[in-house]
């Protein structure tokens, strides 16, 4: 006989507001209807239960067989976990192993809707009755919250995100307005809710903890405050869950489902900043209780326990921790006592990635060596902050030096080579080399003031070394410096003996590779003077570069080649040069490079096309301005030659046409990148920006949309990108002039509706 239950719905009335997650009530809603187990999973605290609960509202019409929230929270073994169904349901008590028969027999004949709350402590249980269940009633559908999926044939998993920006300003005020009446999102404290709301990685349980402190802090208070997080996020509901109630609690019920070996793993991953890639997990994190072969089940498993979010950059995967559970598992990893010894183990393993590359940099894979280090550039700042081991982070910011110049880091890279510099005096040949890598930097900004001493006390500290081949190869690449900085000044005659002099050095050595970049520097310091070996020089450089697999000194050397046939009038071969040149450097993020050759390009074009040779100069321009320098930096007579282009287009055009054809370059060309696409005819189209805009954003502009969208603060996006955080707000400032928006949140509300499937 089946046992009717007294209550047909049994779903709790919610005492707040729900804020926002159409897109996601409808993805659900849809998904219910071509699967019968639907599992939402999450971090705690990201909503998980809330938004079960309004989709079984919102269904109960379409479920007449009955619908049901069933707490599992308090089930503490398997026999509970039915138990705890059975009760919900309103079935009698019998003895202990009858309750799966009794719902199956409720449920056999009925359309019904059970929603399993909070299964992650009980996996295993929960899976085991639903499947019993799912069996017995085929017009029964399962919605299960978890931590983790329940490992079901035909479970469909439905990750619950954080909330995007606006959606989390806007539960922000609902929660705080209970509490401080009148408290409204405005434009002058946008700004400040959006980066609290961010720092909370958009977690509308630690959202919702906040707002509970601006009944007596300002938002600047309580973000100001949030290094202390667990304390300061406290001012639960009495009457939530007891792992509901503060923060800390929610990530201590997440922290005691791990098995050891998972906390151990946690606690380390914490010494990651930003994003980690898994060969530096099982490098830095194997040993002492975790095994090597056991690293990538275990980072499996925080995955899918919600604790680790996968993550896929530029094409490469990728890991990273949430901000709430990173800063849980470094307080843990601070009690454990093993902070100082995983800090030791990651400045390790980025000066041996560092080496790795810096020794095989004149070769095949630059670009992919540049893109590894650009993820990793929060590990890198990390590794070379922190404690006394200065020697060390000496070693780390001279293996950097590609990373610096190459991939874009100028200022970064000299910051960080004045701190070590200053900081380990000592005159050992790690320093000579710290003091070259910085003169290089410093003569790439324009500083030749600086570079000069610093190559002074690189040839005193060999001197005082004695005869090695190691110091000969540092006194050698000091020459070579010497004749850039020469150059730079435009003292050409001075400049050619010492490249002559450092290429002889190395060939000497027997050491081809450093040769052959010296070698290019020769044959463009060769060209620049008008020295008429130029072209034999430049010719026996490319074979020898092209013998390597090298591209990016080849780049460079295009770079001369492209200035010398203009120089000669041959404007065509030095069109061709300079295209030729900004492919070849293509995947690097070297300004210097990309700005000569869109100089060049723009010189040569200037005769035909004015306006495009006035986007070239703005998108040049864009560049300097962006690394701190102009043209004149590399050789005097460069800036004649540019202001010479300037005036043509100006007398062929007009002042007006042509500042205007100069910032639209500019705006086009915030990037190496962009402004190779703009060079090489293949900027993305202009788009509709829906009703909003008809300005199409760049390929980084997109990028940066979407982790907006996604509830990133700029240092985070930043931090994802491998950018600084100049460019990053350089970026937002441009999608919100060319959306004609004035907020984050009208951001991701436009890249949540551009990304909807057209009908």
């Amino acid at each position: 006989m089946t046992v009717v239950a007294s209550q047909a719905v049994s779903l709790p009335a919610p005492l707040s507001s729900f804020v926002g997650r159409t897109g996601e009530l409808r993805e659900i809603r849809s998904r219910l209807g071509t699967s019968r187990l639907l599992t939402l999973t999450g971090p705690g605290g990201v909503g998980k239960t809330r938004l079960a609960l309004q989709v079984a509202t919102s269904l109960v019409k379409a479920f007449p067989g009955g619908a049901w929230l069933v707490d599992l929270t308090p089930a503490r073994d398997r026999p509970a976990v039915a138990r705890a169904v059975a009760a919900a349901l309103g079935l009698p008590e019998r003895d202990a192993g009858s309750a799966p028969e009794q719902l199956t027999g409720l449920l056999a004949e009925r359309r019904a809707l059970l929603v399993l709350d909070n299964c992650e402590h009980l996996v295993d249980a929960c899976a085991e009755l639903a499947h019993v269940l799912l069996s017995a009633a085929p017009d029964l559908h399962v919605i299960a919250t978890s931590r983790e999926r329940l490992g079901l044939t035909g479970e469909h998993v439905f990750a619950v995100a954080p909330l995007p920006p606006d959606e989390a300003a806007e539960l922000l005020q609902e929660r705080t307005v209970a509490v401080r009446p009148g408290f409204r999102v405005t434009p002058a404290n946008r700004a400040v809710v959006t980066r609290l709301c961010a720092d909370l990685d958009g977690i509308p349980l630690a959202i919702e903890l906040a707002a509970s402190r601006l009944q007596t802090l300002t938002v600047e208070q309580v973000t100001d405050r949030l290094e202390d997080r667990f304390a300061l996020l406290t001012g639960g509901s009495r009457v939530a869950r007891p792992h509901q109630r503060t923060l800390r609690a929610t990530i201590d019920w997440s922290w005691e489902l791990c098995e050891p070996a998972e906390r151990l793993l946690w606690n380390r991953l914490s010494v990651f900043a930003g994003t980690f890639a898994l060969d530096a997990v099982e490098c830095v994190c194997a040993g002492d209780g975790i095994a090597e072969y056991e690293v990538l089940d275990l980072l499996d498993r925080l995955v899918a326990q919600s604790v680790v979010v996968p993550a896929e950059i530029e094409g490469r995967p990728r890991y990273r921790l949430l901000e709430t559970l990173w800063q849980y598992g470094r307080d843990r990893l601070a009690e454990s006592g093993e902070k100082d010894r995983l800090r030791r183990r990651h400045r390790a393993f980025f000066i041996a990635l560092a080496r790795s590359i810096d020794e095989r940099w004149f070769g095949h894979g630059q670009a992919e060596a540049l893109a590894r280090l650009r993820l990793e550039h929060p590990n890198l700042l990390a590794a070379l902050d922190g404690d006394t081991d200065h020697p060390a982070k000496l070693e780390l910011a001279v293996a950097l030096r590609y990373h610096w110049y190459a991939g874009g880091f100028l200022g970064e890279g000299r910051q960080q080579l004045e701190r070590a510099l200053a900081a380990a005096p000592e005159p050992t040949l790690t320093r000579a080399k710290a003091l070259f890598v910085a003169a290089w930097v410093a003569l790439m900004q324009g500083d030749q003031a600086a570079a000069d001493p610093w190559l002074d006390e690189a040839d005193s500290v060999c001197e005082q070394a004695g005869a090695s081949a190691e110091c000969a190869s540092v006194q050698a690449t000091v020459r070579g410096f010497r004749g850039v900085a020469a150059q730079y000044r435009g003292q050409l005659d001075a400049a050619l003996p010492h490249f002559e002099e450092a290429v002889a050095a190395f060939q000497a050595l027997e050491d081809g590779r450093e040769a052959t970049g010296w070698l290019i520097a020769l044959a463009q310091g060769q060209v620049y003077a008008g020295d008429p070996r130029a072209a034999e020089t430049g010719t026996k450089a490319a074979a020898a570069a092209e013998g390597y697999g090298e591209r990016w000194g080849r780049a460079h050397l295009l770079v001369a080649l492209s200035f010398n046939a203009w120089a000669r009038g041959e404007t065509e071969a030095a069109k061709a040069l300079a295209r030729t040149g900004l492919e070849c450097i293509r995947g690097f993020n070297d300004h210097v490079a990309v700005a000569l050759m869109l100089e060049h390009l723009a010189w040569a074009t200037a005769a035909g096309d004015q306006l495009r040779a006035a986007r070239l100069l703005g998108a040049a321009g864009a560049l300097w301005r962006d690394i701190g320098t102009d043209i004149s930096a590399f050789h005097p007579h460069l800036a004649g030659f540019h202001q010479q282009c300037e005036e043509e287009i100006a007398g062929a055009v007009g002042p007006a046409a042509y500042a205007t054809a100069l910032s639209e370059g500019a705006d086009r060309a915030t990037t190496p990148a962009e402004a190779i696409a703009l060079a090489l005819g293949d900027h993305p189209a202009a788009e509709a920006a829906g009703a909003t805009s008809m300005c199409a954003l760049t390929r980084r502009e997109h990028e940066v949309a979407a982790l907006v969208a996604r509830g990133l603060s700029n240092r985070q996006v930043a931090s994802a990108l491998g950018r600084s955080q100049r460019t990053v707000d350089r970026h937002v400032e441009n999608i919100l002039a060319k959306l004609g928006f004035r907020s984050r949140a009208q951001i991701a509300a436009w890249w949540v509706e551009s990304q909807a499937p057209t009908p």
